[in-house]
């Protein structure tokens, strides 16, 4: 790796955190489509369920006029006072308009009984309908459907931050970051340098623009082989591929595939699920599988507790909303435990990882075998024929040495000069004493 490139790599890193753009753009979005989906889509969404279940039909309908006012306000009436709303259209409800019946009411505006004939505050649905019973039903879509409305915000929210380019989109960032920490992991799970990991996971077209000569030298890295007259796309992503996942593991291969999936995604960013399934697979369900499944145990609970307290009258019939809010908090804990399970990396089967125990042993066997017959070589030849004649050179460099006129009288230079030096060193020790 070059100076250019080791220069590059800490400014990516530091590009690739998250910071406050991304973070304000996402919250910014959530906020907007949180308000848009409560003001909006929730009121539209529970009169489309509510009006069609508990309005009037059949006989009842023949005798009454069941009209639709200003906004999402549908209410019982006379015969004749429906036919001049409908002549009319777009008439606000008001008392004298009619006959109380039949009121299904799910805007933000406050009623009283004075000038529209029933009460209700500005953030609550009101429905009444002999269907349900003499008492009207009183919704807080503050407590009832808060959740959902966020639950709908947080997905577009985080679908459009897929979309956006990284410097701008939360998800987009945590995408891209996790295609670098993902080719990691595999390098270093491999041992394989970083420019055959760069190749392995390359997109087909890419790889097709490749230097040959290039490829065949990663590849053979993988492989100790050459590639004659083969594809390399289809070498490396059958042959080479099928060598990874027997050689290390399942989970190894799948990183690698969906790294590749997730360059594909780098480069267009509205192929949503390519970046999703590498997020989600080797981040999201390793680091907080086990908090989602906690979660939906929690809203479990909590929604036991609530059909309890409703079981013992503690909430009135007239106001579900309490009950509304555990269903669609165990509702939105049951679906993050359902996406999690969907994208968890099913572990390899036993039989297999035993088979690949059992052969890398015996790798390691034959290797232990190879160096053990070159040690017996080896000291075959120091302690068999060769031992004489190494007896017999040692001796002869001992005599050499001892009859040597040089080496005699170096010796005894060295012990005159010791003998001095001591003599020296205790006449100097005497002197002192005294």
């Amino acid at each position: 790796m070059n100076a250019k490139s080791r220069s590059r790599k800490p400014v990516e890193a530091q590009l690739k955190r998250l910071g406050p753009t991304q973070v304000i753009i996402f919250l910014g979005l959530l906020i907007f489509f949180f308000i848009f989906f409560f003001r909006t889509i929730i009121p539209w969404g529970v009169a489309q369920f509510v009006v069609p279940l508990f309005k009037p039909g059949g006989d009842k309908l023949e005798k009454i006029g069941f009209v639709k006012f200003n906004g999402l306000v549908w209410a019982s009436t006379t015969k004749e006072k429906a036919e001049e709303i409908i002549k009319q259209g777009g008439i606000e409800i008001s008392k004298d308009l009619i006959n109380k019946e039949y009121i299904f009411d799910f805007t933000f505006k406050p009623r009283n009984e004075k000038e529209h004939g029933y009460v209700k505050e500005s953030l609550q649905f009101y429905v009444k309908s002999e269907v349900i019973g003499e008492n009207a039903i009183i919704l807080d879509p503050e407590l009832g459907f808060s959740i959902l409305a966020l639950d709908l915000a947080l997905v577009l929210a985080v679908f459009l931050t897929m979309v956006m380019p990284t410097k701008f989109g939360f998800m987009s960032l945590l995408f891209d970051r996790q295609i670098d920490n993902t080719k990691t992991k595999i390098r270093l799970q491999t041992g394989f340098p970083e420019e055959v990991v760069e190749i392995l996971v390359m997109p087909d077209d890419q790889l097709m623009q490749k230097d040959r000569d290039e490829v065949e030298n990663a590849f053979r890295l993988v492989w100790e082989r050459t590639i004659e007259t083969t594809d390399i796309v289809k070498f490396r992503n059958i042959t080479l591929y099928s060598r990874i996942k027997d050689y290390f593991s399942d989970f190894v291969l799948k990183e690698i595939e969906d790294t590749k999936d997730g360059l594909l995604w780098r480069r267009n960013h509205f192929l949503v699920f390519k970046g999703l399934r590498l997020y989600m697979a080797h981040h999201f369900t390793e680091k907080y599988s086990n908090n989602v499944t906690g979660l939906a145990y929690g809203g479990a609970a909590f929604l036991i507790v609530a059909v309890g307290i409703r079981g013992l009258k503690f909430i009135p019939a007239t106001k579900p909303s309490f009950i509304l809010l555990a269903i669609f908090l165990e509702f939105t804990m049951l679906l993050m435990l359902s996406i999690t399970l969907i994208y968890t990396e099913e572990e390899e089967r036993m039989d297999r990882m035993l088979k690949k125990m059992e052969d890398a042993n015996k790798s390691q066997l034959e290797a232990l075998r190879s160096q053990q017959y070159d040690i017996h070589q080896l000291t075959s030849v120091l302690v068999g024929q060769s031992a004489e004649i190494i007896k017999s050179r040692v001796e002869k460099a001992i005599s050499e040495y001892l009859t040597s006129d040089d080496h005699v009288k170096r010796m005894i230079a060295e012990e005159i000069s010791q003998k001095i030096l001591i003599g020296l060193k205790e006449s100097f020790l005497n002197q002192e004493e005294k």
